[in-house]
């Protein structure tokens, strides 16, 4: 059990969850003082109203914090912002590799097709014949089957270097 537990806190995907925990969290604190210490006084200025957290609407014995409500809603639209801006310049970076992509294999298929008919043309009165490499062998010492560029046998471990001949 404690094997399994290892493998599963150690996978990628967990570790990464995690650093990504640490650093929206350090994010936050960074979001949160902005908010706090220069949105909030700024636009105190034009409301009169310094600390926006002590902000309450009294009901009878019940009390409404909405100033407090309306610094983490600023928050969240600063957060909700800035990941919005992350995404949206991934996606810009993320489009152009791929578009890069794209055009170097058009790129490619285009210079193929060129090749053929280049060869094709410089080929016009001769015919065209395939010649293919074969893809297995037969080991001269232990007749098995094996991969054609083989030096050494696998099954029979003969050197197959020096029989030119197979």
């Amino acid at each position: 059990m404690l094997k399994e537990f290892k493998e599963f806190a150690t996978k990628g995907n967990i570790m990464d969850m995690a650093i990504g925990v640490i650093i929206g969290g350090a994010f936050q604190k960074i979001v949160t003082s902005l908010v706090n210490d220069i949105i909030m006084p700024a636009i105190a200025i034009f409301t009169g109203k310094v600390d926006f957290s002590n902000l309450v609407l009294t009901i009878g014995s019940s009390s409404i914090k909405y100033g407090a409500f309306i610094t983490t809603i600023v928050d969240f639209l600063i957060i909700a912002f800035s990941i919005f801006i992350a995404i949206r310049s991934f996606n810009k970076l993320n489009s152009k590799t791929k578009e890069n992509f794209e055009r170097m294999t058009e790129s490619n298929k285009y210079l193929k097709k060129t090749k053929k008919k280049l060869s094709k043309k410089e080929n016009e009165d001769e015919p065209t014949e395939l010649v293919t490499e074969p893809s297995t062998k037969q080991c001269p010492f232990c007749f098995s089957e094996i991969n054609y560029k083989a030096t050494k046998c696998p099954h029979c471990t003969s050197n197959l270097i020096e029989n030119n001949d197979i």
